[in-house]
């Protein structure tokens, strides 16, 4: 099901910027009874997004009415949303005035097995490597070109996910995931300086780590550090929170700090229900 500028249809205009030059954001959301699952915390980072890319951002109310309208009666499903900065010619010059595209489309909820969140993953290294590029860290715009080639390295099945280094060596996420170790009762995650999604889930691990005590820290990690953890989880919005068991050749234990951050996300998704 799609909404293309609130309206039901699904043809977008092959002049448009985000076909042309990925020129555009966008979200991915879990809804869970027809609802949305942390609205406002993607909505904070679409208009960040929008922001940096100087792309006028449509209004939010009208972005949460279409993502209640197109989520409606949906039990568990996967909602996109994108915003492009619309058609404009041939050029990079941007169209004056800009007037954005909007698309909102649902899709099945992924059918990942159960084990995945008891008893963890296989994951292994990426060689495709993340560009250093300070004014795009953080946000979700639509240029995903490293993570696709990344993600095509491997079609093994019994590997979930890929990490991924910038050009320096340093460990900085999955190719669809953020990345948080456990290295002597401390969780770390990789700074997102200069390259990097700030993932919404890893914004709410941050916060449960503070709730619950556990010292936390965003660092320059290589991949020796990485594999020399005691422990090791990934997340984004679809996922949740998946420990990583195996990483290459290493192997990794389902530690008790894991356990505590996947019990402070459950409560976080119930609370977000009840709003």
């Amino acid at each position: 099901m799609f909404l293309l500028n609130g309206e039901r249809r699904h043809c977008i205009d092959v002049s448009d910027r985000g076909f042309q030059y990925g020129d555009g954001v966008f979200e991915t959301i879990e809804v869970f009874q027809g609802k949305p699952l942390f609205w406002q915390r993607h909505i904070d980072r679409l208009q960040k997004g929008c922001q940096t890319l100087r792309i006028p951002c449509p209004d939010s109310a009208l972005l949460q009415a279409e993502a209640s309208d197109i989520s409606v009666g949906a039990d568990r499903a996967v909602l996109k949303l994108m915003i492009t900065r619309g058609s404009g010619g041939r050029g990079y010059r941007q169209p004056d005035p800009i007037l954005p595209t909007r698309v909102l489309s649902l899709h099945p909820f992924p059918q990942y097995p159960g084990h995945f969140d008891t008893e963890g993953i296989v994951a292994r290294f990426c060689n495709q490597c993340l560009a250093i590029n300070p004014g795009l860290a953080g946000i979700k715009h639509l240029n995903r070109l490293e993570q696709v080639l990344a993600r095509a390295e491997w079609q093994d099945d019994s590997v979930q996910e890929g990490l991924m280094l910038d050009y320096q060596g340093q460990v900085i996420e999955g190719t669809m995931s953020n990345l948080f170790f456990v290295k002597n009762a401390v969780l770390y995650t990789p700074s997102l300086t200069n390259c990097g999604i700030t993932g919404i889930v890893r914004q709410l691990v941050t916060e449960i780590a503070i709730l619950k005590g556990i010292e936390f820290a965003e660092i320059q990690a290589d991949q020796q550090s990485v594999l020399q953890a005691d422990e090791l989880f990934l997340t984004n919005s679809v996922i949740g929170i998946w420990p990583v068991k195996q990483l290459d050749q290493q192997h990794f234990s389902l530690g008790s700090i894991t356990r505590m951050v996947q019990q402070g996300y459950a409560e976080a998704r119930v609370r977000e229900l009840t709003v």
